[in-house]
């Protein structure tokens, strides 16, 4: 503890089966806000820049493996073949930090909420403390250990079922993380045995042995909120409604309307514009932004898609992954886009399904046309490159690509007809 500050590592534990989820999924890979929570752990670590994170799996290895690594390419992956206490989760995280020098701090991949300004106000007191852990008043503390102080140091943490009467009038609880030297860590970590009831080896025992080796301890409090843990359905939908309270809180002091706040559901990264409307009883999956002006219309559903300013989506639309609305656009009730760049003031109004497209500046494509572009073994693209209207009931027409100089535009590709309606004239032809 020289007030240097030092490179930090992350490990975060994420191998319980969690039993009463009842559930064939690892209890981390359970979303919030679509996405798993430990995505949510990861995410909240990276205020801290680590140079390393390590997610130590168990249940289910690969499927948490591959959540991880879809996250963060760079994340390393460890397994805890034998759940044998949290003591022995963190030992197993020794190896991939075998060269590591630095801090390391200890996460949870099933408590998701802990904030970053909390993590930073760790890392700032291990400038002047061996060992920080993170505790909270709890409302309701019977059921957690308790951090018990002496001399304005921690002194050891004593589980419920171990604490006196004395011990047991402390609300001042444990969350389990822990932040520490890394090489400190792993020595104190070897150190712990498993004589108790379960025969495990709990991480918690290593103040104690700090204390003992004369090592300086304290605690750095967080609200109670930030600790939730989630081993249960009734605890995972807590965590969705505290999720999207938070969010919804957070989007109306950023300037968004949001007409019926309660109706509206976010995704961990929607990104949305100040001076946006968002009308009710919106759903918003992962990866949205819209930008600053536009309109979301009742009971339309998002996800994968950018939405750009003055733009106007719905009622009852849906957009899909790798929608692209430019300025001033608008797609209308029971519309459908996928994959497919809408250009600056074109409109889709309404009952159309578009994927797999560009649609030209200033189109209007008119009620019940559907872009076929699937021939039974490929996926193809079609292009309206030219601001045109679409008088169209029904497009049973194949891929094809309009452009050039003349209003009909030209098809390409192998397919005798483009974009028929059922009168049989070409969608693009003049009306």
């Amino acid at each position: 503890m020289n007030g240097a500050k030092m490179a930090n590592a992350v490990i975060i534990l994420g191998a319980g089966l969690g039993t009463r989820m009842n559930s064939d999924l690892p209890k981390v890979l359970h979303p919030i806000a679509g996405a798993p929570m430990l995505v949510h752990a990861m995410q909240a670590a990276m205020v801290l820049d680590p140079v390393r994170c390590v997610v130590v799996a168990g249940y289910e290895a690969a499927q948490v493996q591959k959540a991880a690594l879809a996250h963060d390419p760079d994340v390393t992956v460890v397994v805890q073949a034998e759940q044998l206490g949290t003591g022995h989760a963190v030992a197993q995280a020794q190896a991939a930090l075998a060269d590591f020098v630095g801090d390391a701090l200890v996460l949870y991949g099933d408590t998701p909420f802990i904030r970053p300004d909390t993590l930073e106000a760790m890392i700032e007191a291990r400038q002047t403390h061996d060992i920080v852990v993170l505790g909270f008043e709890a409302e309701e503390p019977a059921r957690y250990g308790r951090l018990i102080l002496k001399g304005g140091q921690l002194d050891r943490i004593v589980e419920y079922k171990d604490a006196t009467d004395d011990e047991r009038a402390v609300t001042l609880c444990n969350s389990g993380v822990i932040a520490a030297d890394a090489a400190t860590l792993f020595d104190l970590v070897a150190a712990i045995g498993n004589d108790n009831a379960a025969g495990e080896y709990y991480l918690t025992d290593i103040i104690a042995i700090a204390r003992a080796r004369g090592l300086t301890a304290t605690v750095v409090e967080c609200a109670e909120a930030e600790t939730l843990g989630i081993n249960s359905r009734f605890e995972l939908a807590q965590a969705e409604a505290l999720f999207q309270n938070a969010a919804r809180m957070t989007a109306l002091d950023d300037g968004v309307t949001l007409i019926a706040p309660e109706t509206v559901y976010f995704a961990y990264d929607t990104v949305i514009g100040r001076d946006a409307v968002i009308e009710p009883n919106v759903v918003f999956g992962p990866g949205v932004t819209v930008e600053s002006g536009a309109t979301i219309r009742a009971f339309s559903h998002l996800e994968g898609c950018h939405v750009s300013r003055g733009a106007i989506v719905g009622p009852y639309a849906r957009l899909r992954p790798g929608a692209e609305l430019a300025e001033n656009t608008r797609v209308g009730n029971f519309v459908e886009v996928k994959n497919a760049v809408i250009a600056e003031g074109a409109k889709v109004n309404h009952l159309s399904y578009i994927g797999d497209a560009d649609i030209g500046p200033r189109s209007n494509i008119g009620a019940g046309t559907i872009t076929c572009n699937y021939d039974g073994v490929f996926k193809h693209h079609t292009s309206d490159r030219r601001g045109r209207v679409h008088r169209v009931e029904h497009d049973a027409g194949r891929p094809c690509q309009r452009g050039g100089s003349g209003d009909d535009g030209q098809r390409v590709g192998h397919y005798p007809r483009c974009a028929r309606g059922r009168s049989g004239r070409r969608a693009g032809a003049a009306g």
